[in-house]
This record gives C-alpha cells, structure tokens and sequence, in this order.
C-alpha cells in the first residue's frame, strides 16, 4: 500500500479568475488541522490564468499550491475537474481533501470521493484532529468531521477510519478566515493538463450568472426575526429597527417558511453563517439550526418571551418580554440616539 501523507489539501474554488471565500476559510482551517497533524498544507488551483491565485493562497498559510492552468479549464464542468482530481489524490495520497459546501463543491467532492473510495462528510461545521479508539482498534490523527444531524437535533461526530483520504465539505462563513502575519516562501508546483475525449462530452454554450443583492456574511450588525413575531406585519418592526440602526435583516426558516422574509436572508443550517459583530435574535426561539449559522457572533442581543428559550444559552444579553413591546423601544431610542 502507498504511504499516506499528511497533506491536507484545499480545493481552491474560482469563477473567473476570482477564488471563492470559502476556499479561503478553509485553508485557515487547512494550516491548522496541518499543525496537528505535522503535516502540509496544500491549496489545488484548477483553472485558466490563475497562477495569479496560486500565489495569494500563501496569505492564508499555504505550504506549496499544485497548480494546473489551461485554456480549457476556464470554466468549471465536473468530468474534467473530478478526472484531474481524481488522478492526483490517487497519485499523492493526502490525508485530508477539503471543498467548500458550494454548488461547485457539492458536485465535485462525491465524485472524487466515490473514485478513489474516499471518506466523504458533507456540510460540516467543525474539523477538529484526534486519536480514535474504535471497535478496540487505535487510530492516530483521525479527521473528526462534525454536522448537525437527524433534523438538526443532534451533533454528530463522523470519522472515516479505513479510508487512506478523509474529505469533508464545509459551508460558506463557518470557518474563521484569518490571513497570517508571515506566509511561507511562494513554491509552485505546475500540474500539466492531459486532455482527455471523455472531457469533450459536456460543453458550455452560455452562461449567465447573476450576484446576490443580499451579503448577509460581511454585514456588521444583523438584525433577525423569528415565527415567534406571529405575522408579517410584526415582522416589519425587525426592518424599522434594522433600518434606524443601519443593519441587515435577516430571519430563521420558519419565519422563512411562514413568508415573512426572503430565503436569501435566512441564517442557520440550510442557510447563510453570519459573524456579524451585533446580532439581535427577535423572536427567534434558538434551534439547533439556526444557532449553526450565528453563534459565532461577536455579540448577540435576544429578545423572547419565553426565558426557556435556547437562544438565549448564547446570548450575551437577554430580554425577556414580548417582542411588540420591546422593539419599538429599541426604536425610539436608537431615533433620539442618532439625531
């Protein structure tokens, strides 16, 4: 059998020569499972003319990109990527293989994770190194992949001991992005591109993409109403308040589900993770889910009726009261605050 490394490899996601954020908190997560395991941190560029990539990947503690640039990668399709993927886990043997939890990513990692019979967990919120004692059997640096599971009412701990490469998809904002002080030395390793016919398959005649209008994930201050408000004319006090303070709305599924916000502005699980540096919770009783997506943070305010409510576990301050009553106070005084 191949010796395993212990490389942890990043696939660096890009559109038009621009690299995904996710890719970027997963490789401050990647140099951190690679301390622990005195392994190497390796970010993977696929693409055409993104050596440019190759080099700013040394700003989130990279130790060498593997790069493969041509003109026929400029476009992500999956038989390509997954086939040059797939050649090079087969080839190298990393240890861990992280992909951010994108469409691209989603499409990507289980079909190099079926090809090279690679552990596979989709959708985690934590990574974490350890030793494992399973059924009687020692393992050394194990790749603890941590999610939400059964509906989100449990944690669950996943490991993928028999598998020489553990791979892992992680959503957008659950990892902390934190450029380094002092990158290593730039080392580039150029991959060359092997055409394949089997590439030729599936082409793209047109494209047309459209941006978000809602960036939840870089808002400073989030304001976010739950069902608990009861209507969508209540709802409307979270956007006075977000309006009179300069902050973004936001809301949990249910309030999601019971249409009093948009999709693109849920947070939780099965939507957007937020690090804002203020968080006011109203109405929102605190799921499992949804503190998935906002426990992280700087500083939350809940606001709930109900002092049982899980939300305010992670609360830095509580209120407790009807949120009618509360908000338009929250209001005033913001009104007079910022005359």
């Amino acid at each position: 059998m191949k010796n395993i490394t212990n490389d942890v490899w990043v696939f660096i996601e890009q559109r038009n020569g621009h690299a995904a954020d996710v890719s970027y908190e997963l490789l401050s997560k990647g140099r951190k499972l690679a301390d622990s395991m005195n392994g190497t941190l390796k970010a993977v560029i696929i693409g055409s003319n993104v050596k440019h990539l190759a080099t700013q990947v040394f700003g989130y503690g990279t130790d060498e990109a593997l790069l493969i640039d041509n003109p026929a990668l400029k476009d992500y399709l999956t038989v390509p990527y997954a086939r040059i993927l797939d050649k090079m886990i087969k080839e190298y043997t990393p240890r861990i293989v992280l992909f951010g939890a994108t469409i691209i990513g989603r499409d990507l990692a289980p079909r190099v994770a079926s090809s090279t019979k690679s552990g596979l967990t989709a959708d985690c919120t934590d990574l974490q190194i350890s030793d494992v004692t399973y059924l009687k059997q020692n393992y050394e640096k194990l790749l603890l992949q941590i999610r939400p599971a059964f509906g989100g009412n449990i944690i669950a701990t996943i490991i993928t001991p028999d598998n020489p490469t553990q791979m892992a998809t992680v959503r957008e904002g659950v990892m902390e992005m934190a450029p380094i002080a002092y990158p290593h030395d730039v080392k580039i390793t150029e991959i060359p591109y092997i055409p394949d016919p089997m590439d030729e398959l599936v082409k793209i005649i047109e494209q047309h993409m459209e941006g978000s209008k809602v960036n939840l994930k870089n808002a400073p201050i989030i304001v976010a109403g739950g069902y608990g408000l009861g209507t969508k004319e209540n709802f409307n006090q979270v956007i006075e308040l977000a309006k009179v303070i300069g902050a973004d709305v936001a809301g949990s599924r249910a309030a999601v589900d019971a249409g009093f916000v948009t999709p693109d502005r849920q947070v939780g699980q099965t939507g957007v993770t937020v690090r804002p540096k203020l968080y006011i919770a109203v109405g929102i009783s605190g799921a499992i889910q949804h503190r998935a997506g906002m426990q992280e943070s700087n500083k939350i305010i809940a606001i709930n009726n109900d002092p049982d409510a899980p939300i305010f576990d992670v609360a830095h301050y509580g209120i407790v009261g009807d949120a009618m009553d509360v908000i338009p106070v929250f209001i005033e005084v913001f009104k007079n605050k910022l005359k």
